[in-house]
């Protein structure tokens, strides 16, 4: 069942008494890599974050509310990404990957490969004028494509650095180094296109990794017409079309073709009067991912709410296969949801094609015994989650495993979820496997709670897994031996 990616170096009598270095690694700085860096440079200990995009935040800086209290993601996100940038036992690396791994636990040397930024972070005074005499527009990937950012660019306003930078692949000074626009126009002269990329060492004692996922890419799901129809939505469009930092200043509008015939949403283009949203798009299928990812179903009735909350008069679909309001206050939520007038409808959707200028939806109503089909505005994919895309390259330099469906594999399920086959190795967020904020940010803080036990007893101990039974085995060596020292 598993797949093992790397070669993990197990736990040993060295490893136990290996001395450990006070320095950590946090890999990823989503809001799990955030939770767990705060966590141990409060506690007065070193940590480099390394962070491949050109700021921290992840996912949860892309979405406007979180269920089941409906709190503004940015209000709980936004001062712990400060606190980063703030912190004087945070070294935060930006637009870097870590490149290699060697060492043993409690004394690791990793290379990262930091991208130039192209911009100085200590002159930038974050001015714009860069961004308004850049020529080139290309789509933005915070806001999930439904809007435009230019190569010369700061990722969102509350981005941390909150600094501009260079899309190198999209600069046409580095594609034909005839355009100096951006360095002609910069106040503070802090704009360096030549700037090559960087190599940095560093040496830590652990290492969390926090690299997240990704979302499923509903072009796969044919079916539901993502990428052939305008108004055929994901989650994480939806997420910006109705954040009020995204391009249509939080009002939730149609799709239009602007005069390049390119797909543009506008705050005074029609509204939808009838919005269906499709759970389980990417999840729970046997042509695509078997496992349950687990937040779609509450993150879909969060969004019926936003959209009563912005059209009142909207007709709002969920259609579902199962209802999986498993968390503390979830199943409260989901009563919530269907006092706001929400149709929600059991049965898995079968197609969405054009009809006009209308999406026509074929699904089922289970409970009542019965096909529908009806016509809508807009249908929005609820996408799962899948594992990152690195998650097998980074396992091999890391020497610890995924499963074949490369999640990240803890070193005990029950008893240390957090831990990894490699002694000073941990895992904090969803690269294990599909989990919500609330239980993101629990693991990160436990991962940060078992690096700071090692680095005050002062030795890499092994994984606790590594000394439970497995299934078939008996139990070598015992238990309390954890305790020697």
């Amino acid at each position: 069942m598993e797949n093992w990616e790397g070669s993990p170096s197990g736990a040993s009598s060295t490893a136990r008494q290996s001395p450990v270095r006070p320095e950590t690694l946090v890999i990823g700085g989503g809001i799990a890599g955030i939770q767990a860096a705060l966590e141990i440079a409060n506690a007065g200990e070193k940590v480099y974050l390394v962070e491949k995009s050109g700021t921290i935040g992840g996912h949860m800086a892309m979405f406007d509310k979180t269920f089941p209290t409906l709190d503004c993601a940015a209000c709980i996100l936004t001062p712990k990404m400060v606190e980063i940038a703030q912190h004087p036992n945070i070294d935060l690396l930006t637009l870097s990957q870590v490149t290699a791994v060697d060492g043993a636990p409690g004394n690791f040397s990793v290379t990262v490969e930091k991208k130039a930024r192209q911009v100085t972070e200590a002159d930038c005074i974050g001015c714009g004028m860069c961004a308004e005499q850049c020529p080139k527009s290309v789509p933005s990937e915070f806001d999930a494509g439904t809007g435009m950012r230019k190569a010369a660019y700061i990722p969102f306003p509350q981005a941390v650095p909150n600094k501009y930078l260079i899309d190198r692949e999209n600069c046409l000074y580095a594609k034909n180094g005839k355009c100096k626009l951006c360095v002609g126009a910069c106040p503070a002269n802090c704009i360096d296109l030549d700037e090559e990329d960087a190599t940095v060492s560093i040496a830590v004692g652990n290492i969390i990794v926090a690299v997240g996922f990704q979302v499923f890419d509903a072009a796969r799901a044919e079916n539901f017409g993502y990428g052939r129809f305008d108004n055929v939505i994901t989650s994480l469009e939806f997420e910006r079309l109705v954040n009020a930092s995204g391009p249509t200043g939080g009002v939730l509008s149609l799709a239009v073709r602007d005069k390049r015939k390119r797909r543009v949403f506008l705050p005074e283009s029609p509204k939808p009067e009838q919005v269906a949203i499709i759970h389980c798009v990417g999840s729970r299928d046997c042509n695509h991912n078997q496992w349950c990812s687990r937040v779609c179903c509450m993150y879909s009735l969060k969004f019926a709410h936003l959209v009563k909350e912005k059209l009142p008069d909207c007709e709002v679909f969920e259609f579902y296969i199962d209802m999986r309001a498993f968390g503390k206050g979830y199943e409260e939520f989901y009563d919530r949801i269907r006092g706001e007038g929400v149709h929600v409808v059991r049965g898995r959707t079968a197609t969405v094609e054009g009809s006009g200028s209308k999406l026509k939806l074929r699904t089922e109503d289970i409970v009542n015994a019965r096909l529908l089909e009806q016509e809508l505005d807009m249908v929005i994919l609820s996408v799962g989650l899948e594992p990152n895309a690195q998650a097998g390259e980074l396992a091999r330099m890391l020497g610890i495993s995924v499963d074949h469906n490369k999640w990240f594999i803890e070193s005990s399920m029950g008893a240390a979820p957090t831990e990894t086959s490699n002694a000073g190795i941990h895992l904090a967020g969803a690269c294990q496997g599909p989990k919500d904020i609330p239980d993101t940010v629990a693991q990160a803080s436990d991962a940060a709670a078992r690096v700071l036990r090692s680095i005050l007893h002062g030795r890499a101990e092994p994984p606790l897994g590594s000394l439970l039974p497995r299934p078939g085995t008996t139990a070598v060596p015992a238990l309390d031996q954890r305790s020697e020292s």
